[in-house]
């Protein structure tokens, strides 16, 4: 695991850095690599890199590498789990001198012997550059997932690339401005989705595609993957079951390769129990297994996590996350992510893996379990609305929306107050919309009441674009699959993995996620909607597929997710913060909201008129971004 960056000079004359530039954006990777930190130099390219040492802990894996003819330059963050095999199968050793037993090392000459094409035979989480001096061409890979982050940005002169946006920023000729579209879909989802970022000008490699940027400045970007959903009808449950488990069994095995100690995040839901057992399976001495839990019950797990440790005998620890120890860390937890985010995840997986990080250095994590398994509520509010919308339009407006309108607003995790409400918002528009607005934080009526005029007038595309986008390519033909689809391309990419990457490697920890391996997602694309979701019983499959491996309350346990309490804590506890971050002089302040709009969102939550916790916490995390950042 590492953190990489570089820059390219576009056009006919030499690369001519300002003193110092790589040296600075290499270092503002250092919690991503605390182990080895190298740069390279050449005509017209520079490529730096930091080092987690994780596989072959010898200096024989400083990068950026060279090849022997010094022609190619590779600079890799990641782990390609199959790399032994492609060694083995294309036969490097026989035409190559090796120097290290790394997956770095492998990609290098991979890219000498096949190019480009040998981006589909890669298994793992990865994020690479290759200056191939010989074409002048540059190339920026990103894994199939997005597990691991890949930013750019060009000028007229030159084109920058980094792992954390933070890298790019080191070079002052990157201008900073808010992208007005960006923060538009932000608000409507809470995370920055797409290739897009929070600033304008600088962009994303999508996952699943390479891009390739020629020293004359152009362009081309090409995907090399996409999750194909070729429904096997005549696949049964028996089978089905018994296949998921081998693959999972196999995922687990592949990502536990490494040379130093890795434990399991455990949440006590279903997916990180998985990991455990099937680790334990496969590991002598005791796991260790790591819980973030809060005082509040209806989103703390750190029970039931306790109670699976002590059943599979694991070394484990727990931390709790309270109002004070958010306090302490607002704002500066988002230098770690350099976009807004309201996730409400992103914090505890901050606390937990500084925990983690005293005993261990690679982590599994359960991230992609609810995209292959159909695993959300909103999967199951997918088949019920087809039912719902059966009961007559006046009936449901009429009747059943008043009845719903009494219920008392409530602060707990997934209230029925706030399910009710959220799932007859969504029964009369069509799947892709509704499910986008099932997960809505502000909706279209309330981002046009908050923004400023000029805002909406930069921002005219609807964020159900991300999703649209997805449905409409998919070639699944039960609409639950498209569904699935949409999970896997937008919200684990661009929502999960974020916080998973970020709070993870702000600690030097690495995290590997199973539930994405190939094989596993795969097969899973295969298996028919019926199966993944009979009835309303959601995680079918791997439910059926662990039992004896795990004890019958956990298979038979309802999703909670990892979230903090906010709605509870900004009207009681951190009701200082919000009033501070969200208060009219620093909204006017900023030029894009209409601070009255503000105003009535906090006097709205803060009397329990409305839960607007997800708003709130939305636009605090925007607004303290905008002060870091953009002054």
């Amino acid at each position: 695991m590492c953190g990489i960056c570089g820059v390219l000079r576009l056009g006919g004359a030499p690369l001519e850095l300002p003193g110092g530039l790589l040296d600075r954006m290499t270092d503002t990777l250092a919690h991503r690599g605390p182990d080895d930190r190298g740069t390279w130099v050449g005509e017209k390219a520079a490529l730096g890199a930091r080092r987690l040492a994780v596989v072959d802990l010898s200096a024989a894996g400083h990068q950026p590498m060279v090849s022997e003819d010094g022609s190619v330059v590779l600079v890799h963050n990641g782990e390609v789990y199959n790399f032994r095999e492609l060694e083995r199968h294309h036969r490097l050793r026989e035409g190559h001198a090796f120097r290290s037993r790394t997956d770095t090392e492998v990609l290098l000459h991979l890219y000498e012997e096949l190019g480009m094409d040998m981006v589909p035979e890669l298994d793992g989480m990865f994020a690479f550059a290759v200056w191939d001096g010989r074409e002048r061409e540059l190339y920026l890979v990103r894994d199939r997932y997005g597990i691991k982050p890949l930013f750019w940005q060009r000028d007229g002169e030159h084109l920058r690339f980094a792992s954390e946006i933070k890298a790019l920023l080191a070079d002052p000729r990157v201008p900073r401005h808010a992208s007005l579209q960006a923060l538009h879909d932000y608000l409507a989802m809470g995370y920055v989705p797409g290739t897009q970022t929070a600033f304008h000008g600088i962009h994303e490699v999508p996952p699943g595609h390479w891009m390739r940027v020629c020293a004359d400045g152009s362009v081309t970007l090409q995907r090399y993957w996409d999750l194909s959903f070729a429904e096997d009808d005549a696949l049964g449950e028996r089978e089905v079951t018994a296949h998921a488990l081998e693959l999972m069994d196999a995922a687990v095995g592949r990502q536990l390769v490494s040379d130093v100690p890795v434990g399991v995040l455990l949440s006590g839901g279903l997916d990180s129990s998985a990991l455990a057992a099937l680790m334990r399976r496969r590991v002598g001495e005791p796991i260790r297994t790591y819980t973030v839990g809060f005082e509040d019950p209806s989103f703390d797990e750190r029970a039931p996590a306790r109670r699976l440790a002590a059943h599979l005998g694991t070394l484990h620890r727990d931390v709790l996350v309270t109002p004070g120890v958010v306090r302490e860390m607002l704002p500066s937890y988002l230098r770690w992510i350099d976009e807004p985010y309201a996730d409400g995840s992103a914090i505890p997986t901050w606390c937990v893996s500084a925990l983690a990080r005293e005993d261990v250095t690679v982590l599994l994590s359960g991230e992609g379990g609810d995209e292959a398994f159909a695993g959300y509520d909103t999967h199951a509010a997918f088949k019920v609305a087809a039912l719902a919308r059966r009961v007559p339009r006046a009936v449901r407006r009429g009747v059943v929306a008043p009845l719903v309108g009494l219920l008392p607003v409530s602060h707990r995790k997934l209230s029925l107050e706030f399910r009710m409400k959220r799932f007859l918002g969504g029964l009369d528009l069509d799947p892709v919309d509704a499910h986008l607005w099932w997960r809505v934080v502000l909706s279209a009526e309330r981002r046009r009441a908050l923004l400023a005029p000029a805002v909406l007038e930069a921002a005219a595309e609807a964020p159900e674009r991300w999703f649209r986008d997805v449905w409409n390519r998919s070639g699944a033909r039960d609409g639950l699959n498209r569904i699935l689809h949409v999970d896997s391309a937008v919200f684990l990419p661009d929502d999960l993995m974020v916080k998973n990457d970020r709070m993870t490697m702000a600690h030097s920890l690495e995290a590997r996620v199973p539930f994405t391996d190939l094989e596993l997602t795969r097969w899973m694309a295969t298996v028919p909607a019926r199966l993944k979701l009979p009835g309303l019983r959601k995680k079918h499959v791997l439910r059926q597929a662990l039992r004896g491996l795990l004890p019958p309350e956990i298979l038979a346990k309802k999703k909670v997710g990892l979230e903090m309490p906010y709605s509870r804590w900004l009207a009681a506890d951190l009701k200082d913060v919000l009033l501070d971050w969200c208060g009219p002089e620093r909204v006017r302040a900023v030029g894009l909201f209409r601070a009255d709009a503000v105003d009535v969102l906090v006097q709205e939550h803060l009397e329990r008129r409305h839960d607007h916790g997800r708003p709130l916490w939305a636009l605090m995390n925007f607004m303290m971004w905008h002060e870091l950042y953009l002054g």
